[in-house]
């Protein structure tokens, strides 16, 4: 037996351990370097060059690294195809509620052949009717970059087209003329961007000038060095290449539409010259192409790049999530375990018009709206800075005074009753401000002077006035003040007493123990102060108030006082009413010289110095004692009396001293002070409460009618306590996804429930079911409005309040098929996009019980059944009409070829976005022989897209429009002709007959359902008059 070292290797235990665990660090490392060393050659094949030598990354906005054009040929054939999902891009911005996935990402690697013919022209794409003037609106448009509106080629890069509202995208391949360092600059209005690549391949096309990033930018034509953007750095450019370009330009509705790109060469004293025809080519030829094919259409940076917003907060409360979005997805509860729930009752609303006969297009007066609990966020709230129409004021009202009717002003401490409030020139009359017959009399007896003084004004011009003078008309001493009974005549009494006014209040009027009556005049107000002479020798024009009687009146005269009067902290207009106090009468001198009225205490409306020399009428209001000639200067200044206690003089006088004390001029206007401490105080507004369920035609920003929560949670704890009832206890509700009411307040109330409930043990589960809440005492025939039953005795509560049971022939399908029936005619473009969401529909949902129906009116721009065969679809049907299109022939061709008619028809549009709970909305609120589904569509603004919505409900369009089809046939199906060369009002006429039907015709805004805006050049075979005169020439 071998000897064995025992002791030494106890000895030296700690030394072999440490050595074992070196030799197992050292091999896991090995282990790692080997492993990685394959994925380490494979980046650097895809970010360095044959040499190791690091290109220049290609990365667009959204993060994702683009291969370089350096990569070998057999990696990607004419494009490469990256499937990572670009950031900032994410599912739920492309289909609103996540129903899609973003499309990958094309970049062309690999030009197609080029030939020596495609020289002196490039390729023109134009994208029509887009509003913005930056090149990321025309990035935003729905078919930019592959699907045009127009495919031509120019001859120069040098375009204006005379248009407004489009977006221009020029490719194709730039010669150089001689080796060298060459600069380009690009000038356009609005703006534009001109891409370069380092070769002729699309993927490696690099920003080099550009003319802003916001719109407001623009140069005029020729400007090559306006902005340092314009000017590119220079390239090394060689004769024998091509290099491909790429220039996008953007106009909107205003100034003088140019693009254009110059180049020189790197020299000193140079000027930019336009690249014309010898030194340009296409990229492909087009002109044998139809508009669906798009695999030849070169993708690079440029038409990717800043396409979309980054991801933030959603501008529309709409964009928010809400569980109705995805609840569809939720198992729904089987219709049979709910049957037993609630006794069954007749269901015969009493808005129902069964054979009722009402004129042409009177059918949209009778369609009446649902409530919707909760708040579904539909009311476009972010539209109305422009349109209020929500708010049931007038927008002129609105612009004028605003909300303030909605708040009180708080009162300040010690701060006296505020009830009179500020009138404004004759625009708030009330019946009380008016004198009844015997206060008229009265008023014309006081105004009656007597035979002295008459005799005295036909002796001289102006009155005069003596100690011992006792025959002066004398004032009555009631004033309005203390006369509390309400007067009703035509007569003008402008008594004060409270009168609502909507911006602010006025301060009250100064209170004096006798005021004396108060005559209704119209003085003038003059622009420039007019001589002594002339106010004394002309005479007082006719008095231009209201006429109490046909009999001579004492003329009037007022003088201005020195400076305006004080306006006290509050806000006064040229229009306001002014109390005047009586002035003290002067006493004659002894020379003989006439006596007159000191009017220091008169306040006049402030005069404007700067207005021009004409006269404007000023309302205001005298006592008869107030009347006098003009004072004259010298006059009335000996012998002068002072003004009793209180009196204006006095006050006024100070108040000039203090300015001239101050250093102030007097005679100036003083400020408005402003109360930044004023507090108000308001209700709790629920302007929803103003709202009926009529079909409001008015407002096209308001959104679905709002529930109350008491009325939604009453309802749905009865069928919880009738369904636990049931099923004994096994289900409980875990929170209320949608609860719509139709209301009739002649026998009760239809509600669509759909909750979310948790069974006992098992999964959640999706109740969606009609109710109807009847009226106690309500009694409803059958079907057809015969034989009338009793209300069944559960469906009344003990309490006498209605109680809910399941109304009749009022159940909707899960799996029902429906058909999306779509004539089109040369809307390429707008075909697959159509096509597009519809297989995405399908994929997200996975819901394959719908069908899609084309009626095609010989397109000449695409091949739509290969389009048709092509796309995903689990259900599709191409038909085919010749002649001019007809929506209405289109349509009822669609319907006839379905062939199930308990299967349900939608007449559809081709510019739609469909949510992704259509397919549940429509089976929904169809019921065969019940219910037909007309939802509003909202109709999106230029410039707009369904991740920024921007646009207004269509209130009054009824052209998207499910109903079963058996129930189509039983209507008479569409009118085609009387709308047989015209498309427009079919929908109307349609809704009318319906309604006739005894059907309901179910009308809510659904979240995400946009119509796009489109162009409607073009459209149905519309020619232009360049091509006409063309053909006819």
């Amino acid at each position: 037996m071998p000897w064995f070292p025992v002791k030494k290797v106890r000895k030296q235990m700690k030394l072999l351990l440490l050595l074992l665990l070196l030799t197992c660090a050292a091999w896991l490392t090995y282990v790692h370097r080997s492993l990685v060393r394959p994925g380490r050659a494979l980046r650097q094949r895809l970010g360095y060059g044959r040499d190791g030598e690091k290109l220049t990354g290609v990365t667009d906005s959204r993060g994702v690294r683009l291969v370089s054009s350096t990569q070998r040929a057999e990696d990607s054939s004419e494009s490469h195809e990256e499937e990572q999902a670009p950031e900032g891009r994410v599912p739920s911005m492309l289909f609103p509620g996540g129903a899609r996935k973003p499309p990958p990402l094309n970049l062309t690697h690999q030009t197609p052949p080029w030939r020596e013919e495609f020289k002196g022209q490039v390729n023109l794409h134009v994208f029509e009717d887009w509003c913005g003037g930056a090149v990321g609106h025309l990035r935003r448009n729905l078919h930019f970059p592959l699907f045009p509106h127009t495919r031509t080629t120019v001859t120069k890069l040098a375009v204006s087209p005379k248009w407004k509202n489009y977006g221009l995208r020029i490719f194709g391949f730039i010669h150089p003329a001689r080796d060298g360092d060459i600069q380009f600059s690009v000038a356009s209005d609005d703006n534009s961007e001109f891409w370069l690549s380092l070769d002729e391949s699309p993927a490696a096309a690099q920003l080099i000038a550009f003319v802003g990033k916001t719109g407001s930018e623009w140069t005029a034509p020729g400007e090559f060095t306006k902005f340092s953007s314009q000017v590119s750095k220079p390239r090394r450019l060689m004769a024998s290449r091509r290099y491909y370009f790429e220039l996008l330009h953007k106009q909107d509705d205003k100034g003088s539409d140019h693009v254009e790109v110059g180049w020189r060469a790197f020299l000193p004293g140079l000027k930019f010259e336009i690249i014309g025809s010898a030194h340009i080519s296409l990229y492909t030829d087009e002109s044998s192409l139809k508009m669906d094919h798009v695999t030849h259409v070169p993708q690079s940076p440029a038409s990717h790049v800043g396409g979309y917003p980054p991801h933030e907060e959603p501008s529309a409360d709409m964009l928010q999530p809400d569980p109705r979005d995805t609840f569809f997805l939720t198992p729904r509860m089987e219709p049979l375990s709910l049957e037993n729930v609630l006794e069954p009752c007749a269901y015969a609303p009493t808005y129902v018009l069964k054979d009722f006969p009402i004129a042409r297009y009177q059918g949209l007066q009778f369609v009446y709206l649902s409530f919707i609990y909760p708040n579904d966020h539909t009311r476009l709230t972010h539209m109305e800075t422009d349109n209020k129409c929500f708010y049931r004021e007038s927008p002129l009202y609105l612009e004028r005074f605003g909300f303030y009717k909605y708040m009180k002003m708080d009162k300040e401490e010690g701060e006296e009753d505020e009830e009179e409030v500020q009138r404004r020139a004759f625009l708030f009359l009330n019946p009380d401000d008016f004198l009844d017959d015997e206060d008229e009399q009265e008023l014309l007896d006081s105004l009656e002077p007597t035979d002295a003084s008459l005799r005295q004004s036909h002796r001289t011009p102006t009155p005069t006035a003596s100690p011992g003078t006792t025959d002066t008309p004398t004032p009555p001493m009631t004033s309005p003040l203390d006369e509390q009974t309400p007067r009703h005549s035509r007569a003008l009494n402008w008594a004060p007493r409270p009168l609502p006014l909507f911006l602010g209040r006025a301060p009250p009027p100064r209170t004096v123990e006798k005021s004396p009556s108060k005559v209704y005049v119209t003085r003038v107000r003059p622009g420039q102060r007019a001589s002594p002479r002339a106010l004394r020798d002309s005479p007082w024009p006719p008095f231009p108030g209201i006429f109490l009687r046909p009999k001579p009146l004492p003329r009037v005269q007022l003088r201005a006082p020195p400076h305006p009067p004080r306006t006290q902290g509050y806000r006064t207009s040229s229009s306001k009413v002014t109390e005047l106090k009586p002035p003290v009468r002067a006493q004659t001198t002894q020379g003989g010289q006439e006596g007159q009225l000191h009017g220091q205490g008169l306040m006049v409306p402030t005069v404007d110095l700067n207005s021009s020399a004409e006269t404007q009428p000023v309302t205001s209001f005298l006592s008869l004692s107030q009347v006098s000639r003009p004072q004259l200067p010298g006059e009335g200044e000996e012998g002068e009396d002072d003004g009793v206690p209180g009196d204006e003089a006095t006050s006024e006088d100070s108040e000039e001293e203090e300015e001239q004390a101050a250093g102030r001029p007097p005679g100036r206007w003083r400020e408005d002070a402003i109360d930044w401490q004023r507090t108000f105080s308001v209700g709790a507004m629920d302007f929803e409460l103003l709202r009926s369920d009529w079909n409001d035609l008015r407002c096209n920003v308001s959104g679905n009618l709002q529930l109350p929560e008491a009325e939604a949670v009453d309802v749905v704890a009865q069928y919880m306590e009738r369904l636990n009832a049931r099923h004994g206890g096994r289900f409980s509700l875990l929170r209320i996804i949608n609860v719509e009411k139709r209301r009739d307040s002649a026998r009760g109330s239809r509600f669509l429930l759909e909750l979310e409930l948790q069974e006992r043990g098992g999964s959640r589960q999706r109740l969606s079911e009609y109710v109807f809440l009847r009226l106690p005492g309500a009694r409803i025939g059958d079907e057809y409005g015969e034989s009338p039953e009793p209300p069944p005795a559960a469906s009344i509560r003990p309490d006498s309040r209605p109680g809910l049971c399941r109304p009749l022939h009022l159940a909707w399908r899960q799996d029902v098929m429906v058909h999306f029936i779509v004539p089109v005619k040369n809307q390429a473009r707008w075909v697959v996009q159509f096509l597009a969401d519809m297989t995405a529909l399908h994929l997200h949902t996975g819901d394959s019980h719908f069908n899609i129906i084309l009626v095609d009116f010989e397109s000449e721009d695409m091949d739509v059944e290969r389009a048709l065969r092509s796309a995903h679809l689990p259900r599709y049907q191409y038909l085919k009409r010749t002649g001019n299109f007809e929506r209405s022939a289109g349509l009822q061709t669609g319907v006839d070829a379905v062939e199930d008619p308990s299967s349900i028809v939608f007449l559809c549009d081709l510019h739609i976005h469909f949510p992704p709970s259509i397919l549940d909305s429509i089976r929904k609120h169809c019921v065969e022989g019940k219910l037909a589904f007309a939802p509003v569509v909202m109709r999106l603004g230029c410039g707009s897209s369904p991740w920024d919505p921007h646009g207004y409900w269509e209130v009054n369009g009824f052209g998207l429009f499910g109903i079963y089809k058996s129930d189509f046939d039983r209507v008479g199906g569409m009118n085609t002709e009387e709308f047989r060369d015209q498309w427009g009002g079919e929908d109307w006429e349609l809704l009318d007959r319906v309604l006739q039907a005894g059907l309901e015709v179910e009308r809510l805004r659904l979240r995400h359902f946009y119509h796009h805006y489109h162009s409607k050049r073009g459209m149905w075979a519309t020619r232009s008059r360049k091509s006409a005169r063309t053909q006819r020439s």
